[in-house]
């Protein structure tokens, strides 16, 4: 009857938790690339909002839908993002491939990106965001 009663209560408490926080594959995309002089558009970023995962430029915003390991369908632009790591397993580039274009474009290493960052809450309940390093 233990085991049973056990049982049940795990399965009710896995339906009810919280939803999880994102993986640390999709956190490790998040940032800006840039685009060699002369391409069609010079920088991307990508951004994980309610909606999901996105990537936004000044040709538009489209969804990332998850296709593989590092691979995505750009939605809005019928094509495909790419994201390429090196030796250390650290996402370097992603490459595009869209409306007939291709596009590499570099990992932008910023430090505000490598610093901890605190999420806090003002009185008004919205999320602020500071660097957790002065």
């Amino acid at each position: 009857m233990l085991v049973l009663l056990t049982g049940t209560v795990l399965t009710l408490k896995a339906q009810t938790a919280s939803p999880s926080a994102p993986d640390t594959t999709v956190m490790e995309l998040i940032g800006k690339y840039t685009f060699p002089d002369g391409s069609v558009v010079e920088q991307v970023e990508v951004i994980l909002d309610s909606t999901g995962l996105n990537m936004v430029s000044e040709a538009g915003t489209s969804v990332l839908q998850k296709l593989g390991v590092d691979s995505f369908a750009l939605v809005s632009f019928q094509g495909t993002a790419v994201f390429k790591r090196d030796d250390n397993k650290k996402i370097k580039m992603v490459v595009i491939d869209a409306m007939g274009y291709h596009l590499e474009g570099k990992k932008n290493d910023t430090a505000a990106a490598t610093k901890p960052v605190a999420i806090l809450f003002n009185t008004n309940k919205q999320a602020i965001m500071r660097s957790a390093v002065k």
